[in-house]
């Protein structure tokens, strides 16, 4: 029996033989999911030559291209995916925003996010993060018209971050370091921030802090945290700030509620709460329940004026530990 025979592909007088395309394709997708952008980049642009345009395979190209930074060709990848109206539109418009705040082209972004505000375009459960862009967008923009930071400034900061002249400063001068650059676009600098919070010199404060920055900004990229003998991998484009995460909302909520007429406990069980949530971010008290934590913290105050009670002494010991971890510092 005769095998079938695959019809080839001719493109501009190049014959491209059965297979290849989507050999490419498998590929571009591999090196992507592996986190190997610049190879995803080289086997997806070859492929999309001899392929109509597809909208999974543009939005893998589209994130690869501003993975690797070259921004204004992954500017006009999402521009062509949003022409074709695709079923990730919000995802594709947050990616076409963050490519065009690498390109400073801060005016067209606020345009654009006020447009698809106006025009309700955006669903409900996005627009915070729409509009928390927008005021990231305007707060780059502000920076960089105030300061105008060049290449040989990025080039000094980068240096000061690198892990070994980091962390050759008390952890007061690397905290006062971090926030004299809290302001500028971090994106440029996101593997040496992610390098700080990874190495086990890192003070806990140091860790939080270099982690709020880039949760801050929105910054997309996968960071492992240990602390405390806990270990996470997480992305600070999916975390929330301290303060706005579950257990420590709970807490906040239950502390108010329960020291009402205690205005003056409130407000020291408050202080360290925050201190507190800072020390641990991204986790959370760990084992505790919001309501041991609540009573823990109350105890832990009561305590200090002379009222001692029956507590848990290993939530003590656990706040008297986070207690001495951010003593040195202001949150």
């Amino acid at each position: 029996m005769r095998n079938k025979r695959r019809k080839l592909q001719k493109h501009e007088n190049v014959i491209v033989f059965p297979g290849a395309v989507d050999r490419l394709i498998t590929e571009g997708q591999k090196f992507a999911e592996n986190y190997q952008y610049d190879k995803a980049v080289e086997s997806l642009r070859e492929a999309l030559q001899y392929t109509d345009d597809d909208e999974g395979l543009l939005s893998i190209y589209a994130f690869s291209l501003y993975e690797t930074r070259n921004f204004q060709e992954a500017k006009a990848v999402c521009e062509k995916l949003l022409a074709i109206g695709p079923q990730l539109y919000i995802e594709t418009m947050e990616l076409y925003l963050t490519v065009l705040m690498e390109l400073k082209e801060f005016n067209q972004v606020e345009t654009l996010i006020s447009s698809l505000l106006e025009e309700e375009v955006i669903p409900p459960e996005s627009q915070d993060k729409f509009i928390r862009i927008k005021n990231l967008n305007a707060m780059i923009a502000d920076s960089q018209s105030n300061e105008q930071p060049g290449d040989m400034e990025l080039e000094k900061t980068s240096e000061q971050l690198k892990a070994d002249t980091f962390f050759a400063q008390t952890n007061l001068q690397q905290m006062k370091h971090l926030q004299a650059i809290r302001e500028l676009n971090l994106r440029p600098l996101k593997n040496l921030l992610v390098a700080i919070i990874e190495d086990n010199r890192a003070h806990p404060m140091i860790q939080s802090f270099v982690l709020y920055l880039l949760v801050q900004q929105e910054i997309d990229i996968e960071v492992q945290v240990r602390k405390f003998d806990k270990e996470c991998t997480i992305n600070p484009i999916d975390l929330d700030f301290p303060d706005e995460l579950p257990v420590a909302k709970k807490v906040l909520k239950l502390v108010e509620e329960l020291l009402e007429q205690e205005p003056t406990t409130l407000e020291m069980v408050q202080y360290l709460l925050t201190r507190h949530m800072f020390v641990t971010y991204p986790f959370e008290w760990f084992q505790y329940s919001p309501e041991e934590v609540a009573d823990g913290y109350i105890d832990f105050v009561h305590a200090m004026f002379g009222e001692v009670k029956e507590t848990d002494y290993d939530l003590l010991d656990l706040i008297n530990l986070l207690e001495e971890q951010s003593e040195l510092f202001d949150v």
